[in-house]
């Protein structure tokens, strides 16, 4: 009876903590069962949207940065990596030291090359046509569009340009770019004011030929039968600034110095 007495309590202990280990084993594994569930849950969202932006997001990585379509041909720069259209690429082969459109980094037109694997690219990825949304691989995604019903009615429900205010006067033909200069040396186009004297000291430093400086020849006052006989100190001297800052042109070089001495005497008084 003392035998008993003694281990009952032992006993019951036991039976006790054995339930408790078992319930507790029990919700455990409910515990991580539920885990593992949202975890996969929350795991095949973040997929799915995932899926969904890449398809969205795979045309606009694979369009070029001149025309904004899906590469045609896509030819690649070797300096700088970058990527265009060769059709979109060929105006700026054309002059004698071409600049990359995206980044104007100076670079040789024999190192431009067929980007083949981008090519492969464009045949192995789908994306979602942006009018009708079905799938089409992005190598035939340009032919896909100038077909697409859907794509032609929101261009044609695309709003048009209609001017602030409206103006009878006709748009002047006659009228001289000052924005973008040509090298006087090698013919390299649209460059402004600051990437002409860049340009000229970076490639033509050592030129002794004499030139007609492409600045002062657009201006209304200039000569363009003038050329100068050391074009680098001129431009680094006359041109440290840019006209448009300060000259109208519509006025005479007479007129402008008038206005520009009567603007001074102002000031003074």
């Amino acid at each position: 009876m003392k035998i008993l007495d003694v281990n009952t309590p032992r006993l019951v202990a036991s039976i006790v903590e054995n339930e408790v280990r078992a319930r507790s084993s029990f919700m455990m594994a409910m515990f991580r069962s539920f885990v593992s569930a949202t975890h996969q849950l929350r795991q095949h969202q973040q997929n799915g949207a995932a899926a969904a932006a890449t398809g969205e997001s795979l045309e606009s990585q694979f369009s070029c940065p001149i025309c904004l379509e899906v590469y045609h041909k896509p030819v690649t720069i070797g300096r700088c990596a970058h990527t265009f259209c060769g059709e979109c690429l060929q105006p700026c082969l054309q002059v004698t030291s071409p600049l990359c459109p995206l980044c104007r980094m100076p670079f040789d037109p024999k190192k431009v090359d067929k980007s083949s694997s981008v090519e492969k690219q464009l045949s192995n990825y789908k994306a979602p046509c942006r009018g009708c949304s079905k799938k089409v691989s992005l190598v035939k995604m340009r032919s896909h569009i100038s077909s697409c019903t859907k794509v032609q009615e929101q261009m044609a429900n695309c709003p048009k340009f209609v001017p602030v205010v409206p103006t009878s006067q006709p748009i002047p033909s006659n009228v001289p770019n000052r924005s973008t200069f040509s090298c006087p040396f090698c013919g390299a186009r649209n460059l402004d004011q600051q990437e002409l004297v860049k340009h000229c000291m970076e490639n033509h430093r050592n030129d002794p030929n004499k030139v007609v400086c492409p600045v002062c020849s657009a201006m209304p006052w200039g000569d363009p039968s003038y050329k100068s006989s050391n074009f680098l100190q001129h431009l680094l001297h006359r041109h440290k600034f840019s006209y448009d800052t300060f000259v109208d042109y519509s006025i005479d070089e007479e007129s402008s110095l008038q206005a520009a001495m009567a603007l001074s005497c102002q000031i003074k008084c």
